[in-house]
């Protein structure tokens, strides 16, 4: 989810990315992630709570995550937070450990929209910490129509009017899940039928851009848009009038995962951890810091409500790996439908 919803979160935590590991010993954890992923206070308190001292070392993508832990051979770190389509490697490759959630108290706080999903099946390795939905808001003072879902987008009367992000397989699965197939379809004749329905986007789309892409909105540039979280986030901020759709169709979503890995030095403390982290006001502290939709039911009368996905909201899809076929017809699409944006 990183690599597609780049948040912008304050400071640099406890240790600099260059920071290296060591093995912890039973009053060390070491956490293995991306910068600002907690606020201060929450790392603070689990170590006034537990007397447990917290080594943060990071890493800036989830394939330098990964060759790291395989080094270690699943040691070195004793929680891992990355990716959703990284820990169904993780997983594959015997890195995780199987949890014992009799030791995880919290665990039954987790919102099953975020679980079983195609990494992790039967939540026996991974706990979500956050997920990342990219959703449409418009301005209703310029849109003449309820939008409710995807397919609304396609209505003449939005003409010029619609600021896109530029994620092609996301672009190509939200028109997938407007004609009722699945975002990560993989029959290629069925694709073409999808790329055939992108093109008939075009006349409303008025930009495409991945950065700040909420601003058309705010400035009145595009009356509807199709963004990031952190890009939700920042536009309700600025217009608390804007309103925002959770698609009938279902969600478009990426998640975070939380896992120990298999040769982890210190597995009791990471349970602690995580546990700590299930609890509800742990877990909104975290959710308004890092800006990502609550994963924790349990926490959502606590967060900021802007994070909290609607209970009527029962289904979404992730964004998967695809054969090369279907992918190279997904990237026709997508090139046909700039070039017919343009």
């Amino acid at each position: 989810m990183k690599r597609i919803l780049a948040a912008a979160v304050c400071a640099v935590l406890a240790v600099p990315a260059t920071a290296l590991p060591v093995s912890a010993a039973s009053d060390e954890l070491v956490l293995f992630t991306w910068e600002n992923m907690f606020p201060q206070e929450v790392l603070d308190g689990f170590e006034e709570e537990t007397g447990i001292e917290i080594i943060y070392s990071n890493f800036d993508t989830d394939e330098t995550m990964l060759e790291k832990l395989s080094m270690a051979e699943g040691g070195d770190y004793d929680i891992v937070i990355a990716d959703d389509y990284i820990l169904e490697n993780v997983i594959q490759e015997g890195l995780a450990e199987k949890l014992d959630t009799s030791k995880l108290t919290g665990f039954e706080n987790i919102n099953p929209l975020y679980q079983g999903q195609f990494y992790d099946p039967t939540d026996e390795y991974t706990v979500p910490y956050g997920a990342g939905i990219p959703l449409i808001v418009y301005d209703p003072t310029m849109v003449d129509i309820e939008i409710k879902g995807y397919a609304d987008l396609w209505d003449p009367s939005l003409e010029d009017s619609i600021a896109l992000i530029a994620n092609y397989r996301v672009i190509n699965g939200i028109t997938n899940m407007a004609l009722g197939k699945s975002m990560n379809e993989e029959d290629v004749d069925s694709i073409k039928e999808t790329g055939e329905k992108l093109l008939e986007l075009a006349p409303n789309v008025r930009l495409i851009q991945d950065d700040n892409t909420q601003n058309a909105l705010l400035n009145g540039e595009a009356s509807v848009g199709f963004i990031y979280t952190s890009q939700v986030t920042a536009a309700l901020a600025e217009n608390p009038d804007l309103e925002v759709v959770y698609p009938e169709e279902g969600l478009g979503f990426g998640i975070m995962g939380m896992f120990i890995p298999s040769q982890a030095p210190n597995k009791d403390g990471a349970y602690q951890f995580m546990d700590y982290i299930l609890q509800p006001e742990v877990a909104a502290q975290c959710f308004d810091y890092i800006g990502y939709y609550c994963t924790n039911k349990a926490a959502d009368e606590l967060v900021n409500p802007d994070l909290v996905v609607p209970d009527s909201v029962e289904s979404g899809e992730i964004v998967q790996n695809v054969s090369e076929e279907a992918n190279e017809q997904y990237s026709q699409n997508w090139t046909e439908f700039r070039a017919a944006c343009d």
